[in-house]
């Protein structure tokens, strides 16, 4: 189990708090021990550190009054949304209240003529999405799993689409905050610039909750696209398909996504996604445009692949095609929990410049073969973003250990690039000890500080990126 350390509790407030939460908000103040451990984190190998309650608002106003209570008797406050992050995000290593977002769902305004939208943290993309069909306009940024919207921004979560409309933090125009005094801070207007003093939405995106808890967001959209195309081809080597990207990008060919499966990969989704795809390292691409937009950037594409080994080059615009392709990459993770019955999967993810890539993974590859591991890798090769899914015996301490090695291993080698211990994951309580090699001590004692001027009580998800008090 990944060491992750209990922090001091305050039982007095706690105690205190959850009494005057109860009393105001009733039945939507749970206890109950499967509901906390289900707030605490369940999706990797980090120790489970439940809140000692759930309580769920449905206004700013009802947060608002939640942090004040809190922060009245000193208490821990945990923003929740879906509960997929992947780095302890969610835990609770000091107690306190999880403040799960799931029902503040609404949609407030669609300005279809601006391109944006209004939500409540908690509205799902997918949710997003349905709302949007018939406007013709849609949210891209897809991390894969339905996340909730606020998540997704505490986070600066990404995905498959961030090669062409980026991360989180390049589509959130404005947002709503509660600061751990109770007050709203308002961070911009919808304006799709502006030069008006700190940039107080970039500066809570990605902050994971330790700023501000969000309240409402105004996002931008775009246009769904009049045609789209798929295209898979396969490489000889993770090197000649990373130069193809390289020589891709360089050509200006305006990629929407373009994705890299090693061959242990692709075998699994084959398995389990009843495909027929040739079992060496492969590249999966999609293009948005006009119909004839299309065909001709997969042509294109095919024939700078060619360049670099490429074989079996395929395009199609017919939907259930595409969609089958996609939902298989989506499907990628439970395809390779059946390359190991019973074996718990451990993400992690790094990110280095592009003409690293190929070296990092070649690396990696080379290292999980040295240390005997059945894991499959997958990536965001259009930013050098990839994942490592290690498929580990939890009942073996030996391969637990040897995991933790090689997770801190990758995480440095990324870093000796020029590269992030986290291009989407986020530093939680995971990475957070990799957070100062990456960027140094001057670094971290500037958030630390931006943290203490805003949450000198230090009750906003306690224990996330181990900033000093």
């Amino acid at each position: 189990m990944a060491l992750i350390a209990d922090l001091p509790r305050n039982e007095d407030g706690i105690a205190t708090a959850l009494g005057v939460l109860t009393q105001r908000f009733g039945p939507r103040v749970e206890t109950g021990r499967s509901l906390r451990e289900q707030h605490g984190h369940t999706t990797t190998w980090l120790k489970n550190q439940p809140p000692d309650a759930v309580i769920f608002p449905q206004s700013t106003e009802e947060v608002q009054e939640i942090v004040r209570i809190c922060a009245t008797h000193r208490v821990p406050v945990i923003p929740f949304g879906t509960g997929t992050s992947l780095e302890g995000h969610v835990n609770a290593p000091a107690g306190g209240i999880s403040v799960d977002f799931s029902q503040m769902d609404q949609v407030l305004a669609v300005h279809a003529a601006d391109m944006d939208v209004t939500i409540q943290p908690g509205v799902t993309r997918k949710a997003l999405n349905m709302h949007l069909r018939d406007t013709g306009l849609f949210f891209p940024i897809d991390p894969g799993a339905d996340a909730s919207l606020g998540g997704m921004a505490a986070t600066n979560a990404s995905g498959t689409c961030a090669v062409r409309y980026g991360t989180m933090k390049d589509n959130v125009l404005a947002l709503k905050a509660v600061l751990p005094t109770g007050e709203v801070v308002t961070s911009a207007k919808r304006a799709r610039k502006t030069s008006a003093g700190f940039d107080l939405t970039r500066l809570i995106v990605g902050s994971e909750g330790t700023l501000g808890l969000i309240t409402e967001l105004t996002l931008k959209l775009q246009g769904i696209p009049e045609a789209t195309s798929a295209a898979t081809c396969s490489f000889p080597s993770v090197e000649a398909a990373c130069n193809a990207v390289i020589t891709s990008f360089q050509y200006g060919l305006p990629v929407a996504r373009i994705e890299l499966l090693d061959a242990l990969q692709v075998r699994a989704c084959n398995a389990y996604s009843k495909l027929s795809l040739p079992e060496a390292p492969l590249l999966l691409l999609e293009f948005h445009g006009t119909e004839a937009g299309v065909t001709e950037q997969a042509e294109v594409f095919g024939e700078i692949a060619a360049e670099h080994g490429g074989t079996g080059f395929t395009f199609t615009t017919r939907e259930e095609e595409r969609t089958a392709l996609w939902q298989a990459r989506h499907d990628a993770y439970w395809a390779a929990l059946q390359l190991r019955p019973g074996a718990q999967g451990i993400s992690t993810d790094v990110c280095v410049p592009l003409s690293r890539l190929a070296d990092c993974v070649t690396a990696t590859q080379a290292k999980l073969a040295e240390l005997g591991f059945t894991a499959p890798v997958v990536g965001h090769v259009g930013d050098g973003n990839f994942h490592t899914l290690l498929l580990i015996d939890m009942e073996n301490a030996d391969e637990i250990t040897r995991a933790e090695g090689f997770v801190g291993w990758l995480n440095d080698l990324a870093i000796s690039m020029d590269g992030t211990c986290t291009g989407e994951h986020g530093i939680g309580q995971g990475k957070a000890k990799y957070l100062e090699r990456e960027l140094g001590s001057e670094a971290i004692a500037m958030m630390a500080a931006i943290k203490r001027g805003i949450d000198p009580d230090n009750i906003f998800n306690p224990g996330k990126m181990r900033l000093p008090n």
